[in-house]
């Protein structure tokens, strides 16, 4: 975060050429702000801000925080998720007192990022777009940032464990059903076959996402 207070201004020349001090964030005023889709985190220790001599003020505090994100798990395990991070303060009216404005453009947050995130997780970071608006409450105006983060899951797994042997057992059972094989074998191997699906789909059901609207296409089948 960085902002500007005129009233806290001075001549390094007066003050033995400092021309910054640390203090800590309940000094002077910061702007007060939180995350609109925040479930729980933890706060930071780092309660300290950077005052420069010409008025600027640069304060870094780590999040590390859990999100609330709808989910479309239609095209599972191939899909592509979008959740949004929005950055709000509604105790001071956009209009008059309080603007929030990005410093870097979403190019350069995507670098960092990518940088940084190195998982070899389950999720792949893949985009991210920055949308600045004014929310209107009670006819005023308040400044919000929205994040826009874009992940891609990685069906590899998935691929592996679910849909290839989901796939060899209704080829098995077709070429069992249209064999030539008898009655009595048909039927032993679709008791077998049921069984295998049997277990196959409980397995699905405990791999499977449960927060969303509409099923995946693998698990209707």
């Amino acid at each position: 975060q960085e902002w500007q207070n005129p009233f806290a201004t001075w001549d390094p020349r007066d003050f033995c050429n400092i021309s910054e001090i640390v203090l800590p964030m309940d000094t002077y005023w910061s702007p007060p702000i939180f995350i609109l889709e925040r479930v729980s985190g933890q706060n930071p220790e780092l309660n300290y801000m950077v005052l420069m001599h010409n008025g600027s003020f640069n304060s870094t505090q780590p999040y590390q925080t859990t999100l609330t994100c709808s989910l479309i798990i239609f095209k599972f395990p191939f899909d592509t998720q979008m959740c949004n991070l929005s950055i709000a303060s509604f105790l001071y009216p956009a209009v008059t007192d309080f603007v929030m404005k990005t410093r870097r453009t979403p190019a350069e947050i995507i670098k960092d990022s990518k940088n940084l995130i190195l998982t070899d997780g389950e999720w792949k970071f893949t985009n991210l777009s920055i949308i600045e608006f004014t929310e209107m409450m009670d006819d005023k105006g308040f400044s919000v940032v929205t994040y826009v983060i874009s992940m891609e899951r990685r069906p590899t797994l998935y691929i592996l464990n679910l849909i290839l042997p989901t796939c060899a057992l209704y080829l098995l059972d077709m070429a069992v059903l249209f064999g030539p094989s008898s009655l009595e074998e048909k039927i032993n191997f679709q008791i077998a076959i049921t069984l295998g699906s049997s277990m196959l789909a409980v397995i699905l059901n405990n791999s499977l996402p449960t927060s969303s609207n509409k099923p995946p296409i693998i698990g209707t089948h």
